[in-house]
């Protein structure tokens, strides 16, 4: 049986993106003893992910390349915001680079990037971190399995063991 949709992945990975003179820098990497597990085909991951790790099982180690049109997309220097003082009376200014946790009025949540604090405002830039990045992913399928009727009624994975105490 081989990754499709409708089934509980669980991975390890590193990921790094483009660094000062061609280098590669390290974003992140999955912990060897709690890989990433999540319910295939169902939108919580990049399509173009899925899409590279589609038809892999467990043990086989893959690596691809998610250009920025295929992730998190290109930055859009009109994605800044100024956000009033009064946000921020009972938590304090956030310094510069801090992640801020937003909503839109539709209930979506976001993160927004502090690159600015004035007397007046705290300016936020509204891209996704990842934005304008190119994306290299090292990945190593660790299990997977079909997802259980719970899990589907859900929309997300329960572990790799079908358990998460739901």
């Amino acid at each position: 049986m081989t990754i499709d949709n409708q089934q509980v992945v669980a991975l390890n990975y590193v990921l790094h993106t483009d660094g000062e003179n061609n280098e590669k820098v390290l974003v992140e990497k999955s912990d060897a003893g709690n890989p990433l597990t999540f319910l295939y085909g169902v939108g919580m991951m990049i399509p173009k992910f899925e899409e590279s790790i589609k038809g892999l099982t467990s043990g086989d180690k893959a690596s691809f390349t998610i250009l920025p049109a295929e992730g998190y997309g290109e930055r859009n220097p009109q994605a800044v915001a100024q956000l009033p003082l009064e946000m921020f009376n009972e938590s304090g200014m956030p310094p510069v680079g801090a992640i801020l946790p937003l909503s839109d009025n539709q209930g979506n949540n976001f993160q927004a990037v502090v690159v600015e604090v004035t007397p007046e405002v705290v300016v936020a830039d509204l891209n996704h971190p990842m934005a304008g990045k190119t994306l290299y992913f090292d990945v190593e399928i660790v299990d997977h399995r079909e997802a259980t009727e719970e899990e589907l009624a859900h929309g997300h994975a329960h572990g790799i063991d079908g358990n998460s105490g739901h």
